[in-house]
């Protein structure tokens, strides 16, 4: 039987919104290649998307259709209570094939046993896993099929969480918090960088006494020293020397809902000029938390988080967050709203946004992070951790 991460009248309402979506495009049919947007659809969830797979969503069938690997229809199976006849492996000769076959031959046979060979078709374009070989081959197959780019389809579906959602965000948070204690735990002068991280992977996957955690979409970012001034990088065989500043981006995950949190220390006491930094930061931050509420665009949230560092003649060209929740590798972002300059996305109960606006220098950087939902009373933020520079 499929484990029963939501009931089924949870995964009705997301097929439902989401064929009104494909209704106000006129498509007949949807492909769906995103990991993420295919276990949001049916609850499918395996490690699968090295290969090609997908799940199809058409007006008159009441449940999608899941296309993948042979070997993965099992997985299917145990994650999905799709029917029989929802779920349509391809051979593994289609898997780089040596015989000039490829998944997306497979696929087209589908679509056209759907009655939806030469209807409007909607393809995720630019998502991670859906590659320019796919499309040039469906459109070999379908010739008098009509595609069009529908990327963000699901994704702007999903950018409102039901309850249960969010619930699991929240057990991810508590994950986060306990893996960012043990991170700042483990940081230490002559500490291998690899052992922190070591300590934060365990702690990840532990989760809390109740409930275990998933794998993130995203492997903790711990830049440290000079990098610390350049985000997005991870973890080296270099010790912690003192003096080090040090950034922890990480996020717990419960049944692929992520939290990310990130937190700022020193290795040693730091100097003035980072704690005044970091100061701003938090300041910013609670400027802009003030400011999420209904009603409100994600530009305006932004603009609370600049107001507030040009009072110190600092400035941020980058965006300061991003909506997410649900995610495989190699992100938990659902590409939709950012809190930046020009997005005039109005925010409504049940969004959900990472806010991340660290400022980065020529010789260190001060990141600190919060997820939060946007509540009828404004942003709840989902972890409980101090929002503070640490000291190592």
């Amino acid at each position: 039987m499929p484990s029963a991460v939501f009931d089924s009248s949870e995964y009705d309402r997301r097929l439902e919104r989401t064929k009104e979506r494909m209704a106000e495009r006129g498509l007949d049919a949807l492909f769906v290649s995103d990991p993420a947007n295919m276990n949001y659809l049916t609850g499918y969830d395996g490690w699968s998307f090295y290969v090609h797979q997908g799940v199809v969503v058409t007006q008159d069938r009441d449940e999608p259709v899941w296309v993948g690997r042979d070997m993965d229809a099992n997985g299917c199976r145990a994650t999905t209570s799709l029917s029989e006849e929802s779920i349509r492996p391809y051979s593994d000769d289609h898997v780089q094939s040596p015989h000039d076959l490829h998944p997306m031959d497979f696929v087209a046979t589908v679509l056209d046993d759907l009655g939806v060979s030469d209807g409007d078709i909607g393809l995720e374009m630019d998502a991670y896993y859906f590659t320019a070989k796919s499309y040039t081959r469906l459109q070999q197959n379908l010739p008098e099929a009509s595609f069009e780019d529908t990327t963000l389809l699901v994704n702007w579906v999903r950018i409102k969480k039901s309850d249960a959602e969010l619930e699991y965000m929240r057990e991810a948070a508590r994950i986060s918090e306990n893996a960012m204690q043990a991170g700042l735990d483990a940081i230490e002068e002559g500490v291998p960088e690899y052992e922190a991280a070591e300590a934060i992977y365990s702690q990840l996957i532990n989760g809390t006494a109740d409930y275990g955690g998933d794998y993130p979409s995203i492997v903790p970012l711990m830049p440290s020293g000079d990098h610390t001034g350049t985000p997005h990088l991870t973890w080296t065989d270099e010790e912690f020397r003192d003096g080090d500043p040090v950034i922890i981006e990480l996020s717990g995950c419960r049944h692929r809902y992520h939290s990310p949190l990130a937190r700022t220390t020193y290795v040693g006491e730091p100097p003035q000029e980072m704690q005044d930094r970091a100061e701003i930061v938090v300041e910013g931050i609670e400027a802009a938390l003030d400011a999420a509420e209904p009603g409100v665009t994600a530009e305006s949230v932004e603009k609370a988080w600049r107001d507030t560092i040009a009072k110190y003649d600092l400035e941020k060209e980058d965006r300061i967050g991003y909506s997410m929740g649900l995610g495989y590798p190699p992100d938990w972002g659902e590409h939709t709203a950012s809190l930046r300059p020009g997005d005039e996305t109005v925010l409504e109960e049940n969004m959900t946004f990472h806010m991340i606006p660290g400022l980065w220098f020529d010789d260190f950087g001060v990141e600190l992070s919060e997820t939060f939902v946007v509540t009828s009373d404004g942003a709840e933020t989902l972890a409980d951790f101090p929002r503070r520079l640490f000291k190592a």
